[in-house]
């Protein structure tokens, strides 16, 4: 079909209505100088918006807003992770307050030797609950990631971000749990 007259209107009117800018011009629009004029105000505005940024990202740990977490906590993989860790009853969370208090028994009973070697098998006893507690919890994440998001599409390093974070007594964690104890991510 041969063009038509409106065609060809289409054609001349189509375009950005301004001429391509040259090279020169556009690096000339880009530059800024290297220091500025008012060093101090720079580096106070600066001081500014690096607290403002790290006041919102402490805020989103509180609350759990996805938009203004760090970057090592977002993402809905991540979140699935930590919905999991938080739901779940972990016995690494309970092992370094039960460490503490072993060793301060440790060093209160020099005088009772037998004492002293009962604390220490309690507290290796503690650490392998706590480490045969720690592979389980891999597998189920690692099997409910997969089944969640797919085997191939599962981000390294989950496993170990879970790990970490079900070492963490509950209330100190951050990003602050959004689930409650029993309420496993779907």
């Amino acid at each position: 079909m041969p063009p038509t007259s409106a065609d060809n209107d289409h054609a001349s009117t189509t375009g950005k209505g301004r001429p391509t800018p040259s090279r020169k011009e556009r690096e000339a629009a880009r530059k800024q100088p290297l220091v500025p004029k008012d060093r101090k105000l720079a580096a106070r505005q600066a001081r500014e918006a690096s607290k403002r940024q790290r006041d919102r990202e402490y805020e989103a740990l509180k609350t759990g807003d996805e938009r203004f977490l760090p970057a090592r906590d977002k993402g809905p993989q991540r979140r699935w992770v930590r919905d999991y860790v938080d739901a779940r009853h972990n016995i690494g969370e309970w092992f370094l307050p039960f460490a503490l208090f072993g060793f301060i028994g440790m060093t209160l009973t020099t005088t009772y030797p037998v004492v002293g070697l009962v604390m220490v098998v309690v507290l290796y006893a503690g650490l392998l609950v706590a480490v045969v507690d720690a592979f389980v919890l891999a597998r189920k994440l690692r099997a409910g990631l997969s089944a969640k998001f797919g085997e191939q599409r599962v981000q390294r390093g989950l496993r170990r971000y879970g790990l970490m974070r079900a070492y963490q007594l509950r209330r100190l964690r951050l990003p602050k749990p959004q689930v409650g104890r029993g309420q496993f991510p779907s």
